[in-house]
């Protein structure tokens, strides 16, 4: 009776000191503290109670922190369209002004482009390191049908809404024609350079400069060439073939070059076994600390990306050129475009994964906003790896080896663009499109778009190829000058989303396979580990 008695005054005193020691305790608590440490006691000791009604509230805090740096650049676009806009009714922009507003952006643009080489090196080369020679084949091969597949889609697309819209309808005079100049070539001398390019003579040349053939007229030739009309296109292109060629080194990075040396080197290194993982480490040592440089960087991108949007609103002189004949052809080329990002790319993903799309797309805003703001997808595959890696959580030897490669050959914006190009200037100037043509149009726009490299405006480059094989001059490509600019932003975003569910359905596909490729190395690891184990028990003295 007596010890049953002190247990209840035992128990009923604990019971009635809890509250008291919990709340002397909470008295030298932070405020923060003291919310948490209530809200545990709440859920421990009163289960019933409902939850904290603040919970939703740091759910939507939690989202935006995680997504703030999207919310941020999509702000700046709108911000800079805005500014522009708004800056172009104060006066007149010189050139210098417009430079100094477009400073901040050039910078910014200088630090992704400075990260593209070791990025990209240091990617496949650990990437294809660290994978077995069969699971990097069939990795690649996957990508590369995705690759091929998207690229003709798009230029199916392209052609389908060109030849119904019909853009190019109206008189050609009414289009203002760009003063630039275009390069001279011929499309088997294009094709040979995109060879050439991948096999550089010297790694180090590859990755400043990059190798093009041109073709010098005769004066008698330059004299007739503003002249040039569609009837007389064909003897035109045959004297091509008798004018001087010249080699020729750009100032450009042979991304093509450094992504064949790359993958070579990586599959080189997985064959050497553990007489190149010296190597092999350090690759991955500096694909590590690029990533964390990256990291930095993209955080400039709102600022970087207003400048840049902003400049760019005001270098454009004129923008009635976007209403008319132009305006149809530039809306053709945007709904297009829509309907591959929005559509065509969804549903392959949601085929091949079974799963819904809208999640990942949401997560690549990052990446897609500022390939809307740099044009080009090259100088995006940073921030393309982060979010990528960090937010669709894709596996990083996929990536890594997907990424780069598709942002080199896989430019399904680009192929639909010079599709859609190519025959609406074919109607400007009257020109009838056969089966032949259109079959023309489709190989060569998806050559072009595979030898397009990653910075702005180069699929207009490519477009010359394209116009030279449906019989048409290249100068003809600076119709389309005046708006390439912005079209230029559209088809790059598209480029960028394209590569992004190629690695999400790839490493969907090689799950299986990277798990079967882990156990193995966990089981190898764990055998060497045994035998060093056995061979020490044995060499040590009883």
């Amino acid at each position: 009776m007596n010890t049953s008695m002190a247990n209840h005054h035992t128990n009923f005193a604990s019971t009635s000191r809890t509250p008291l020691l919990s709340h002397r305790s909470h008295r030298n608590k932070h405020p923060m503290e003291l919310n948490e440490s209530t809200t545990i006691h709440r859920k421990v000791d009163n289960e019933n109670i409902p939850e904290n009604k603040e919970i939703p509230h740091n759910k939507y805090l939690s989202c935006i922190k995680i997504n703030l740096l999207t919310i941020l650049t999509i702000l700046a676009v709108v911000l800079g369209i805005a500014l522009g806009f708004g800056l172009r009714y104060t006066g007149h922009w010189t050139s210098r002004q417009i430079m100094y507003i477009n400073y901040p952006g050039e910078l910014f643009l200088r630090m992704l482009r400075c990260l593209i080489l070791p990025l990209i090196v240091s990617s496949l080369v650990s990437a294809l390191g660290t994978l077995d020679t069969r699971l990097s084949g069939k990795i690649g091969v996957r990508a590369i049908v995705y690759y091929m597949f998207t690229t003709v889609l798009a230029i199916i697309l392209g052609i389908i809404l060109v030849v119904v819209i019909h853009p190019g309808a109206g008189n050609p005079d009414d289009i203002a024609r760009s003063e630039d100049s275009t390069r001279f070539s011929t499309t088997e001398d294009t094709l040979m350079d995109l060879v050439r390019n991948m096999f550089p003579p010297n790694i180090i040349q590859a990755c400043m400069q990059q190798f093009s053939t041109v073709i010098i007229p005769p004066e008698t030739h330059e004299k007739d060439l503003k002249n040039i009309t569609g009837e007389n296109n064909n003897s035109n292109e045959i004297s091509k073939y008798a004018w001087e060629i010249r080699g020729n080194y750009n100032n450009e990075t042979n991304i093509l070059g450094v992504v064949v040396f790359s993958v070579v080197l990586g599959v080189t290194l997985a064959k050497m076994g553990e007489k190149g993982k010296p190597l092999l480490d350090v690759f991955v040592s500096l694909g590590d600390a690029v990533m964390i440089i990256t990291k930095w960087v993209i955080w400039l991108s709102p600022v970087g990306i207003i400048f840049l949007i902003t400049a760019k609103m005001l270098e454009m002189e004129d923008f009635s050129v976007i209403v008319g004949q132009l305006g149809m052809y530039t809306a053709t080329v945007i709904l297009g475009l829509f309907i591959h990002a929005f559509i065509t790319l969804p549903v392959i993903y949601s085929i091949a994964t079974r799963s819904l799309p809208f999640r990942f797309m949401s997560n690549m805003m990052q990446a897609i906003t500022t390939a809307f703001g740099t044009a080009s997808s090259s100088a995006t595959l940073p921030v393309t790896f982060t979010c990528i890696e960090e937010k669709n959580h894709v596996d990083v030897r996929v990536s890594r080896f997907c990424l780069p490669i598709g942002a080199t050959i896989n430019m399904d914006g680009t192929a639909l663009y010079e599709a859609v190009a190519a025959i609406f200037i074919a109607q400007i100037r009257n020109l009838s499109m056969d089966a032949g043509k259109i079959i023309a149009i489709s190989i060569t726009s998806t050559a072009a778009s595979i030898g397009a490299a990653g910075i702005p405006q180069a699929g207009l480059v490519t477009l010359v190829i394209v116009l030279n094989a449906i019989g048409l001059p290249a100068e003809d490509a600076t119709f389309i000058l005046i708006v390439d600019w912005l079209l230029d932003r559209f088809r790059t975003a598209i480029n960028v989303l394209g590569d992004s569910f190629g690695a999400g359905i790839v490493a969907h596909l090689s799950k299986d396979d990277l798990n079967r490729l882990d156990e193995e190395s966990k089981h190898n690891h764990h055998l060497s580990k045994q035998s060093i184990l056995t061979r020490d028990s044995e060499i040590t003295p009883m």
